[in-house]
Formats: structure tokens, C-alpha cells, sequence
């Protein structure tokens, strides 16, 4: 028997994720056949409590079946569900999101901070989706290691709506023309069904920044501080990643005086040298592409300059900060503001905003800014460098807590952006704080599957194998589908775990030079065995406490 599964229109994605995890493995246990479309299928099983409006299920028998019910006794809600199917009848007095009924192609865009994660994750989101609604899909990912399942021309031609899910700035210019709908990677994660009936309803005509240099930004497009951050940082993190990663191999070569001038010559030295270069365009990079996501391409270079400035000046991440948004702001009002005819329009992104942008920010960052930021960054560093252990503690104690709140959302960047800025500023204990806690939600749920298995279901049991490996490469999102099934008892356990492990990693003084790769990242790591201590300490607190107030399953598997 071929069974199609889909979901109510209101139900979470992430939650959705796990549930068709469960079924597919009780199915597969059954014998039963899961197909992708719901042509294919003998019967199709609705998770949650409303039919969906599906025209494809027209002719098929369908069955309602409880979500909570499918996570603790799945083998009895999948023998319900196909003993009391009945034929599908689509709901009256509503209106499908596809006011046409011919299939509609439909092209996307993913993009988050790191590049890494919800990216990814986000973009198989919106695929699942789209496939259950008989769309045509293709969904490109802008993520660390370049675009990804590239559109072509003719797909943006074909295409009915261009779904962008993205939380930094990217190119959208291939898409002019289309109608396009804008929202994070988050909503497309986690509200899947409703982003696309917003989508064809708020959908505005797309045209590229070039042929609106001079009209105002429309209220649907405007941008807020939080992306403007995250499109500087997800720039700078490979500058951070890969000077980070070569001064610690410098240093293991070459001893920790490896840059000194009377090694000079030998490949410490040598590599000591690159990773300071890109160490030394962090903040540029951070100031440039926040500059470009207010301004767009004028304000990039203006952007760089200022954060060249900042860091010659001392002025740290914080000035990069400064620098960025008065870089942007300024080349975005000069460009409102200047006005000149056809034949000469041209010279303004060139010559024009380049010149008098880099002039403007280029003084206000000397004159006004550096001096006053630098003290203040000079201050906090040397605070942090001498503050005692039980400063310490405290510190890494929250910005601990903090990369557990909300597994990658906003609570979680403001943490992970504190560490990697104050990497500009040579402070590097932070840093290490913030990575032992965010690895530790995803390993904290894994080992709640290995002691407490009887509370799991098998998918939950292989699902914390995956989120065990994610966990060590880093990637705290591993543990949302854990918090989809039980985000009370999954954040607070992992909120308590990550504090201590934060808190051990900044009261022993433990230093991280690089701000990604998990254990692949412990070369940049001034005391790894220490480290993986606290790390497996704040995941056995997180593991155990949950292992324990985890409700018991109704059927033991």
C-alpha cells in the first residue's frame, strides 16, 4: 500500500519534519510504501485536526490523525488511521492559496547568518511543502560555500512567485520583474504553510536596485538593524574562521611566539602572517557588507574604508559597527538626494558616492568616532582580560544561556556576534564560552535518547544520533526538532546545561581564536582537553535533566 502523508494547514514545519520522520520509520516497519506525490498514493494521512486543500487528494481516502498521538504510540495512530480512512471531501469556504488550478512553478531563495544551518534546513522546509501542493519547486542556497542548486533563466522565466527566505542581504537581480515575497528563514522553517498564503497575497513586483536608484523604499522592504548585522557578520565569518584557524597552526609549528621577527622565514611564521592579514580585514569586511545591505553596491566600498579606519584606530567591532551603518546611511541619503540626468546617472554609483561617501565617513570616523570607541573598546577588553573568576563566571554563564534560548534565532546571534566581534579586539575567552554552549543542545539531546530510550521512538532514537554529530560540528539547530515536540522542557535543560559549560569555559580563562567548526575548530583552542570537559559536562547536565522530567511514552517500542 502507497500512503501519501501531508499535515493540517496550520501546523508548525519543524513539527511536521519530526512527524513524517516517525511515520516513514513505523511505515517502512509495516511494509507500507511513503510516495512523494499524492497521485501515487492508496490513501493519504492528514497530521493535525483540518483538511488541508489539496486537489490532488480529490478521490482518495484520507484520515485525520493526532499529532501528539502519532509521537507516543505511532504503530496504533498508523493501524487507526488506515482502518477508519474515508474518502476526502475538500473543505467548503475556503479558498486554496493557488487561486489557479494549473500547477504552479514556484522558485526560492535560502540565506542565513552562517550559512550553515537554517539555510539548509529551511530550504528542504519549503521543498516539502511545495511538493505536497503538486507545485513545481527549485530552491537555490546561499550559503557558506557559494550558491548552491543554482536557478537558471528560464526557471526564473517560468516562474508564478520568487519565496526568499533570508536573513542577510543577497543579489536578487536575476528575479526583477517577478513577483517576489520576503520573510526569514525561521517563519519558512517553522510556518511553512502560512508564509505561502501570505506570500500570494503580499507578493509585490520585484525590480533590481539599478532601476531604483532614486524611488523611496516601499514599506513591504524595508529592513531592520538585526539583518542589516547579520548580512556584516555571515560576510565576515570566513576572515574570522580562516585567520583564526592558521594562527593556531602557526602557533602548534612554531610555539606561540611563531610571528616574532627572528622567525622569519619558516612556515610558522609565514602562516602567522596570513591569518593576521585576514584577521586584519574582519571588521573591513563586517563594515563593507553592512554598509551594502542598507545601500546596496555604492555603499561597499565606502563601507570598507570606514572599517579599515576603525580597525587602524583600535576602534574594534564596535567601531566596524559605527562605521558600517554611517557608511550606509550616508551613500543611501547621498543617492536619495542627488539627483542628475540620464546620460550622466552612470557616474553616481562610480565616481559620485564613492568619492564624496568615503570623504564624509572617512572624517566624521576620524575626527568623531575612533578616538572616543577605541577607549571604550581598549576598556571592555582589558576588563575582560583581568576581571576575576567570579565575573568570569557570571559572564560566561549568560552569554551561555543566551546560544540556548532559541537555537540560532535572534537571543542566540546577539551571543555568538558579542564573541566573534571582540575576536577583532584580541579577546578571545568569550568566544570559546559561546561555542561550548551552543554545542551543547544537540549533544544534550542525544544523550537523553541513550539513557532515557524507552521515553524515545525509534525516529526520536535516530534522530538524536544525527543531532549528536551536528552538535559536534557546532551547529546547535540540530536539537529544534526536539524543541518542536517539547520546547518547555528542551530550551530550559538546554539553557541550564549551556550556562555551566559557558560558565566553565570563561572561569578557567579558556581561549578560541576561530568562531565556527565545532571540534574541528580545537588547533584554536588554548586548553582543547579542558575544553571538551566543559563541553560534555553542560551536555551530560542538559541529557540527564531532560532524560529525567521527560513524560514517560504511553507504548514502550
Amino acid at each position: 500500500m502507497n500512503i501519501f502523508l501531508t499535515q493540517s494547514p496550520n501546523l508548525g514545519q519543524a513539527k511536521t519534519f519530526l512527524l513524517h520522520q516517525v511515520a516513514k520509520q513505523v511505515a517502512k516497519q509495516q511494509n507500507y510504501q511513503v510516495v512523494e506525490q499524492a497521485e501515487q498514493a492508496d490513501i493519504a494521512i492528514v497530521f493535525g485536526k483540518i483538511l488541508p486543500n489539496e486537489t490532488a487528494l480529490l478521490g482518495k481516502k484520507v484520515a485525520l490523525v493526532d499529532e501528539q498521538q502519532v509521537f507516543l504510540a505511532p504503530e496504533s495512530a498508523l493501524s487507526e488511521a488506515l482502518n477508519h480512512a474515508i474518502d476526502y471531501v475538500q473543505p467548503e469556504n475556503i479558498q486554496p492559496a493557488v487561486s489557479s488550478t494549473r500547477v504552479k512553478n514556484i522558485v526560492a531563495v535560502t540565506a542565513c547568518p552562517t550559512g550553515v544551518a537554517h539555510t539548509f534546513m529551511s530550504a528542504e522546509a519549503i521543498e516539502t511543502y511545495a511538493k505536497a501542493q503538486g507545485w513545481n519547486i527549485k530552491v537555490e542556497t546561499r550559503g557558506q560555500v557559494g550558491v548552491g542548486n543554482p536557478i537558471s533563466p528560464q526557471e526564473v522565466a517560468d516562474a508564478d512567485l520568487v519565496f526568499v527566505a533570508a536573513d542577510i542581504d543577497v543579489p536578487l537581480d536575476k528575479f526583477a520583474g517577478k513577483p517576489m515575497y520576503r520573510t526569514s528563514t525561521r517563519l519558512a522553517l517553522k510556518k511553512t504553510a502560512q508564509e505561502f498564503e501570505k506570500a500570494f497575497t503580499n507578493a509585490q513586483i520585484y525590480e533590481s536596485v539599478s532601476k531604483v536608484a532614486n524611488a523611496p523604499e516601499t514599506k513591504g522592504e524595508k529592513k531592520g538593524v538585526y539583518k542589516h548585522l547579520m548580512t556584516g557578520v555571515s560576510h565576515m565569518l570566513p576572515f574570522v574562521v580562516a585567520g583564526g584557524l592558521l594562527i593556531s597552526i602557526a602557533w602548534i609549528l612554531g610555539g606561540i611566539y611563531a610571528g616574532a621577527e627572528e622567525n622569519a622565514g619558516t612556515l610558522a611564521y609565514t602562516l602567522n602572517k596570513i591569518g593576521g592579514t585576514a584577521f586584519g580585514l574582519m571588521i573591513a569586511a563586517f563594515a563593507g557588507y553592512v554598509a551594502y545591505s542598507i545601500a546596496d553596491r555604492p555603499g561597499l566600498a565606502v563601507g570598507f574604508i570606514g572599517g579599515m579606519l576603525a580597525n587602524g584606530a583600535g576602534a574594534g567591532i564596535l567601531g566596524g559597527i559605527f562605521a558600517g551603518f554611517l557608511a550606509g546611511y550616508i551613500v543611501k541619503a547621498l543617492n536619495d538626494f542627488i539627483k542628475l540626468p540620464a546620460t550622466f546617472s552612470s557616474l553616481k554609483p562610480i565616481l559620485i558616492l564613492p568619492l564624496l561617501g568615503t570623504a564624509i565617513v572617512g572624517l566624521i570616523m576620524i575626527y568623531v568616532i575612533n578616538e572616543p570607541v577605541a577607549a571604550i573598546m581598549k576598556s571592555l577588553a582589558e576588563w575582560l582580560k583581568t576581571m576575576g573568576q567570579a565575573n568570569a563566571l557570571v559572564l560566561g554563564a549568560i552569554v551561555g544561556g543566551m546560544m540556548c534560548v532559541d537555537m540560532g534565532g535572534p537571543v542566540n546571534k546577539a551571543a555568538y556576534t558579542f564573541g566573534t566581534g571582540l575576536i577583532a579586539s584580541q579577546v578571545y575567552t568569550p568566544m570559546a564560552a559561546v561555542m561550548a554552549a551552543g554545542m551543547v543542545p544537540p549533544i544534550g539531546m542525544a544523550i537523553a535518547t541513550w539513557i532515557a530510550r524507552s521515553k524515545f521512538t525509534a525516529s526520536q532514537r535516530d534522530g538524536g544520533k544525527a543531532s549528536f554529530i551536528l552538535g559536534l560540528c557546532f551547529i546547535s539547530e540540530g536539537a529544534l526538532p526536539f524543541v518542536a515536540a517539547d520546547p518547555i522542557r528542551v530550551i530550559a535543560t538546554s539553557i541550564i546545561g549551556g550556562a555551566i559549560a559557558g560558565a566553565i569555559s570563561m572561569g578557567l580563562g579558556i581561549t578560541l581564536q576561530s568562531p565556527h567548526g565545532g571540534l574541528f575548530a580545537l588547533t584554536a583552542v588554548s586548553q582543547p582537553l579542558i575544553y571538551l570537559g566543559a563541553i560534555a559536562i553542560g551536555s551530560v547536565v542538559t541529557g540527564v535533566l531532560y532524560a529525567i522530567i521527560k513524560p514517560k511514552q504511553m507504548t514502550a517500542e
